[in-house]
């Protein structure tokens, strides 16, 4: 009798749309929805920190401390830089999720200092491969140590510069 009485009313309440959880459950799902981004202003030289991805890295990748920030929709915005040895050099505005380990471009830089937005719009996984390794070491060691964001900018700027420290010639 009681499983029938349950069963009535599971039914009845998914037939009249209503939900059996209220709003405030922490088991309901919520919907996610990205803060509006706003394109900071071109990487200052000395504004540049390095840091460090693995022994076998041969360029140079340094992040814009200037325009790191961590959003109220649980993304770390920031630029990145990478430098190549034979003298290219890359510059990128992105975010990551800490919460479901993955990356986003937002632009890329050009010369003159203005940005050129990305045309593909989607969230990437981030990959702890042995190629391109830089976005795992920033959400690993930087971004969101054990998975979960960093509690302030001054966290990861810390983060950076112990590392800086290490690795500076």
């Amino acid at each position: 009798m009681f499983s029938f009485s349950r069963n009535l009313l599971l039914t009845l309440a998914l037939a009249s749309g209503g939900a059996l959880a209220d709003d405030n459950d922490d088991y309901v799902p919520q919907i996610w929805r990205e803060q509006e981004v706003v394109m900071p202003a071109a990487p200052a030289e000395g504004s540049l920190q390095s840091f460090y991805v693995s022994a076998v890295a041969e360029n140079r990748f340094l992040i814009d401390i200037a325009s790191l920030s961590l959003g109220s929709d649980g993304v770390v915005r920031y630029v990145l830089v990478v430098l190549t040895p034979g003298g290219g050099r890359n510059v990128t505005f992105e975010g990551m999720r800490c919460e479901t380990r993955e990356r986003r471009l937002y632009a890329s830089g050009r010369q003159d200092g203005s940005w050129s937005k990305a045309r593909r719009v989607e969230w990437v996984p981030v990959r702890d491969a042995n190629v391109n390794r830089h976005h795992a070491a920033l959400f690993l060691d930087y971004f969101c140590p054990g998975g979960i964001m960093a509690s302030s900018v001054a966290e990861v700027r810390g983060a950076l510069r112990r590392t800086a420290l290490q690795i500076t010639p």
